[in-house]
């Protein structure tokens, strides 16, 4: 399944610059047993100048650039400080530190959307040659990258059913550099085995493993702890919570692999603003309490419409029904906000959505407030997929995706009811 001939993980001619190897320093003393709840809220890295006094809250630093006493000082700045927020200031580094801390890593950078810290990772450790393997279902902006861009690069993919090992293990070839999944999946809420995929990587020299969880969220599933090497997040999710932040995040347990990586980005320019960064540390320090929200509704969801004759088919991996049932007690500490369930046809699903008065009709997910789509109409829709693409993906024609939020679980039940009356 490999060749111990193969380059090194990093096979690159594109240098690493040392002086970026600096690590964040966590200016509190927690004891070994800290809960991540604690961290969520209290974790800060520390930066230059706040030895003695620091705030509670990281401030904006909104400055594209900084000025030197002297000229001899640049390089000091560079290893130990900040000069231009292309290369880092202290709101994104803040941010990623606290993501890195609740991770387990070795290093977080951020990205100025999701799709920026899955392409930038993408491009950072594959070449021309090189074979990676993908789920389908999967992210429609991922599906587009390697159905219609990555082949421009010399890239080849093989897309296998999402979350089957067994299928990864049949794909496996000589050249095979990227295993990437996602978990759950988006959007058919698959859960990936995340021990077992990694120990598949493993069993291939040199290859790297790399995971989207951003609808698990780092509260549901330290995805580093597994032995994954890279994890990735769209911040705009549930990390920052609001639907009022676009960001992603990319996180390694491998220190040269972060390192090479973050400064990839720093050529390409996909940093994320320094704004963004203060929404989404904002965010973070209550993810604990929205997961649990949502988590609560979404159980309460998808049970009512497990019981309903109207609804074909549920899934969300905390219903035993769930094929992936076992593998998410096993790994998660909730099972999540995110319900996918399918109507009996196209039209009942598009009457459906068109009907509900509380839950709002939109893309993307993880915020407060609940969201449906219809992503045989919207994100996975006719401009991005084929009907033959969307059934290979278990994309069924009715089914409905279902951001489950905080409100109260009785109301979105009573109008989910509501509208199912009118289908």
């Amino acid at each position: 399944m490999g060749d111990s001939t193969r380059p090194l993980r990093v096979d690159t001619t594109f240098p690493v610059n040392e002086l970026f190897t600096r690590k964040m320093e966590e200016v509190r003393d927690y004891p070994d047993d800290v809960r991540m709840e604690t961290v969520m809220v209290s974790s800060q890295p520390r930066l230059m100048g706040q030895e003695n006094c620091m705030p509670v809250i990281p401030s904006i630093s909104v400055s594209a650039t900084h000025q030197f006493k002297k000229a001899e000082l640049y390089g000091d700045c560079v290893a130990n400080g900040y000069i231009y927020h292309r290369l880092g200031s202290h709101s994104t580094e803040a941010a990623a530190h606290v993501i890195n801390n609740l991770e387990g890593g070795e290093g977080a950078t951020l990205f100025s959307s999701g799709m920026s810290a899955i392409t930038t990772t993408f491009l950072a450790i594959l070449k021309s040659g090189d074979h990676v393997i993908v789920p389908d279902p999967v992210y429609a902006g991922v599906f587009t990258f390697f159905k219609h861009m990555a082949g421009r690069y010399g890239i080849e993919s093989t897309f296998v059913p999402a979350c089957e090992i067994e299928e990864y293990r049949k794909a496996i070839k000589p050249n095979t550099k990227l295993f990437f999944g996602e978990t759950p999946t988006n959007p058919t809420i698959g859960v990936l085995d995340l021990d077992a995929f990694a120990a598949l990587t493993k069993s291939v020299p040199n290859a790297i493993s790399m995971v989207d969880s951003t609808f698990a969220s780092p509260y549901n599933v330290q995805t580093l702890r597994h032995g994954i090497d890279i994890v990735v997040h769209s911040t705009t999710k549930y990390l920052g919570g609001h639907h009022d932040h676009m960001g992603g995040v990319m996180c390694s347990s491998d220190p040269k692999l972060f390192f090479y990586i973050s400064e990839f980005q720093k050529q390409l320019g996909t940093i994320q603003g320094a704004f963004d960064a203060f929404l989404l540390m904002r965010g973070i320090k209550t993810l604990a309490v929205r997961m649990e929200k949502h988590a609560t509704n979404a159980m309460k969801v998808a049970t009512f419409l497990e019981g309903h004759p109207k609804v074909a088919k549920v899934y969300y991996p905390g219903l035993k029904s769930h094929p992936y049932h076992e593998v998410a007690k096993k790994q998660m500490k909730t099972f999540g906000g995110m319900v996918t369930f399918i109507m009996h046809n196209k039209k009942s699903a598009e009457k459906l959505v068109d009907s509900l008065k509380i839950i709002l009709l939109a893309v993307s997910l993880g915020g407060i407030e609940s969201l449906v789509e219809h992503p045989a109409s919207m994100t996975h829709g006719p401009y991005l997929m084929t009907d033959e693409e969307r059934k290979k993906g278990g994309i069924d024609e009715g089914l409905i995706r279902f951001s489950v939020g905080i409100e109260d679980g009785d109301d979105l039940v009573n109008d989910l009811k509501q509208a199912l009356e009118k289908v």
